[in-house]
Order: C-alpha cells, then sequence, then structure tokens
C-alpha cells in the first residue's frame, strides 16, 4: 500500500503550480458538480491541513478542480469564461457550502492577493481564505504501460455487485480491495473478506492479456460514484430515441465508455472529463476458484423481494444467535427458520422451484440481506452442495455473476 509517510516525505520533492492572478466565471451548477466529484477524494482525518482543500485551477476555457489524501487523487474539469488564467488551493468545506447554497445561475470567481477567493453571483457575495496553489501537491499522471476501453453500463453494475464483499479492515489488505484480470476477452472483478465473495465478468472488446491487479475498494466506490452521475437524463433518452433515422451511428456515438491506464504501482481511471487516480494494493489475492463448488447436490430457484422480505423479518431473531438462519430444500420449496431465542423465532416456507437432493444450510441473515440488497433482478439461483460447503447464488438471467456465502454451524433444536 502506499504509505503515508512515503507520501509526506516525497512531497519536499514535488514540482509546484504558480499562482497568477485569477477570474472566470462559470454556471453554479457545474462548479458545483466538479466540487462535490472532487471533494470525495478527501478522507475524514488529513495528515496535512491543505489535504482538506480543493485545487482550482483555469486554463484556456476550462477549469479544474482536483483533491487528493494522498492514496486517492479526483481530477475534474468543466468548460468555463475565462478572464484571467491562474490557480488557488481553498477548504473543500466552505467552497462547497457556498456553491450548494447559492441560487444564482451564474456565478464569478476570482483571486484576491493570492490567497483570498471572491465568489459573487446577482444576490451573494463571499471570500473564502484559501492558500497559494504552490502548496498543494501535484497530482501527476501516471506512467502508462497498458491501457484499456470498457462500456461504463456492465462496469457499474460490476461495480455494484461486487465492491460489497471486500473487507472493510486493512488488516488483510489484499481484501480490501478487488481483483480485476482480463482473461479471454472479458474483464473479470473479484471481492471477498473470506466469508462471502463476489465476482463479476464484463463483456468487453479487449485485446490485452496477462493484465491483472488488486484495486482499493475505495477507489471503485468512488468510480461507481462518478459513473452513477454520468447516467443520461431522461430528456437526453427521448431524444436518442428520436433519433431514428441515425440509429447505428447515434448508437456508436452515444456508447459510454472509460478508459483504464495502468503501470505496475499505480492505476488512473478516465471518466469523461474525470480522472481517479490511485496506488495499486500489492500482494498475491487468494486463490478463491478453489473453494467454488463445482457440482452442487440442490438448486432452487426464488423470487428475489420474497426472499428479501422474508430474511428482513427474520433477521429480528436472527442476530440475537450470530444472524443464524437455516434453510431447507425440499420439494416442497424452502424452509427458513431462526433459532429459538430469548425474543422468539421466526419460521416460514416460500414456494420455490427446488431441484436435486434434500439439504440444509445455515447462512449469515446479514450476509444474505447485503446481497440481495444488490440484486435488481427478480429471481435468484441458489446451489447448496451441503451444510460444510459454501453456498452458490447465481442469476437465471445471466452467466456473468457468483456470490459465495460461507456456511454456519447449523443450530440444533
Amino acid at each position: 500500500m502506499w504509505k503515508v509517510e512515503n507520501c509526506l516525505a516525497g512531497l519536499k520533492s514535488l514540482s509546484y503550480h504558480e499562482s497568477p492572478p485569477m477570474k472566470f466565471s462559470c454556471k453554479t451548477s457545474d462548479f458545483l458538480h466538479a466540487l462535490q466529484l472532487a471533494s470525495r477524494a478527501i478522507s475524514g482525518q488529513q495528515a496535512l491541513p491543505i489535504l482538506n482543500n480543493v485545487l482550482i485551477e483555469v486554463e484556456g476555457k476550462r477549469c479544474t478542480v482536483s483533491a487528493t489524501d494522498l492514496e486517492l487523487s479526483i481530477v475534474t474539469s468543466f468548460e468555463a469564461s475565462i478572464e484571467n488564467e491562474g490557480a488557488i488551493t481553498v477548504p473543500a468545506k466552505a467552497i462547497l457550502n457556498f456553491a450548494q447554497y447559492n441560487t444564482d445561475t451564474e456565478v464569478l470567481l476570482e483571486t484576491i492577493e493570492g490567497t483570498q477567493l471572491k465568489c459573487v453571483s446577482s444576490h451573494a457575495k463571499t471570500l473564502i481564505s484559501g492558500e497559494a496553489s504552490n502548496e498543494f501537491p501535484t497530482i501527476s499522471k501516471i506512467e502508462k504501460e497498458n491501457s484499456l476501453s470498457i462500456a461504463t453500463g456492465p462496469l457499474l453494475e460490476a461495480l455494484n455487485k461486487v465492491t460489497f464483499s471486500s473487507a472493510r479492515s486493512t488488516l488483510r489488505p489484499v481484501l480490501a480491495g478487488a481483483y480485476a484480470r482480463i482473461e479471454k476477452g472479458k474483464l473479470i472483478l473479484v471481492a471477498t473478506d473470506s466469508y462471502r465473495l463476489s465476482e463479476f465478468a464484463v463483456q468487453a472488446d479487449l485485446d490485452a492479456s496477462d493484465i491483472s491487479c488488486i484495486i482499493p475498494t475505495k477507489v471503485l466506490e468512488e468510480l461507481r460514484a462518478v459513473l452513477g452521475a454520468q447516467k443520461p437524463g431522461k430528456e437526453e433518452k427521448k431524444e436518442e430515441k428520436e433519433e431514428k433515422d441515425e440509429e447505428e451511428s447515434s448508437k456508436k456515438k452515444t456508447k459510454q465508455e472509460m478508459k483504464i491506464v495502468l503501470s505496475s504501482q499505480q492505476i488512473e481511471l478516465q471518466v469523461g472529463s474525470t480522472r481517479l487516480l490511485s496506488r495499486l494494493i500489492e500482494g498475491k489475492f487468494p486463490d478463491y476458484q478453489q473453494i467454488i463448488p463445482k457440482e452442487v447436490k440442490t438448486r432452487a430457484v426464488l423470487p428475489v423481494k420474497d426472499l428479501t422480505t422474508v430474511v428482513k423479518r427474520m433477521h429480528y431473531f436472527a442476530k440475537e444467535m450470530n444472524n443464524n438462519l437455516t434453510l431447507s430444500f425440499t420439494k416442497q420449496g424452502v424452509h427458513i427458520a431462526t433459532p429459538q431465542t430469548q425474543l422468539g423465532k421466526d419460521e416460514t416456507t416460500l414456494d420455490a422451484e427446488v431441484t436435486g437432493n434434500d439439504n440444509k444450510i445455515a447462512l449469515s441473515s446479514s450476509y444474505l440481506l447485503d446481497f440481495l440488497g444488490h440484486m435488481e433482478e427478480e429471481l435468484v439461483e441458489v446451489g447448496v452442495t451441503d451444510s460444510m460447503h459454501p453456498a452458490l447464488f447465481r442469476l437465471p438471467s445471466s452467466d456473468r455473476y457468483l456470490h459465495l456465502i460461507m456456511p454456519l454451524r447449523i443450530q440444533e433444536e
């Protein structure tokens, strides 16, 4: 991992920005959107006070807003009307407060005495104390070794279905990220905290091969936020639908893609005018494929909505006994029950299409809810070998995704 002390030591050798007087105007909504994106790189506890700031730079016809916590950097830009080029760094909370609660359409920003940022609109005038831009560490592009482009839609789906399974603790750094590899024209993302695992294969026209790395989960969660903000609105969708005469060419033009640039230690994710840069996680990801059941003895197809409702109800009792839920599979359906607790117990039988042997397994209600909460499909398939092996979840509508949940000890009545 990129250690903070190494970053601090490296700040002395960084190049710095000049800070001439700056003056430009822009749409308040564009400015706010850029600030909201970039400031996501700012973590709660910063090693240096300057890292609570955003860097605002204007050059040519664009305004660029940047932020970093020395682990993750986010850089984004938008069009602006520039009178004087320049740069300044200001506290993120202060400038966000101004932009968020300013109801005027346009805003004029200019520096005063180098370190003061005056923000003026029709009904507001705010002065924010900042610092010279040369106090802010330079965010450099990475040394390119490999690059690939991928459609944003499938990637966003993969992120939604994978990253929640990664470890939230950094005790085992390799589990605090998602393992990414290129295989037979597919980008495969995998995450696990050793108690559950998610894998999603994104179909793509990828010529690259022999590429694998571990990407910090934080980076991918921020990428998910950026991609979510890139979704076309209803008006855009309507306009695309009306362009029937140019349907094929329109598809090619409107197909949203992002670029991934890799070096041996860093990754850069480019989405439109926004870049996310981060160190990769060093280490070897576990050989997870050996725990995926090759064959299951029982399969059941269940409605996601019904299963979610039942597990939510039973979680009240299950959490008293290590979130333990017992699922029993028979030809009559899937019987789900909680152990007897001081609060009581709960049980029900869901109608389901069950094939194979009768079977039983105990699973965490918390992990089940986490998994089901990321499903947008109507049906989910559960595969069970026995009570000692992980439950295998797949989507009947797609073979691109799988999810594992390790079993708990069955509580005897």
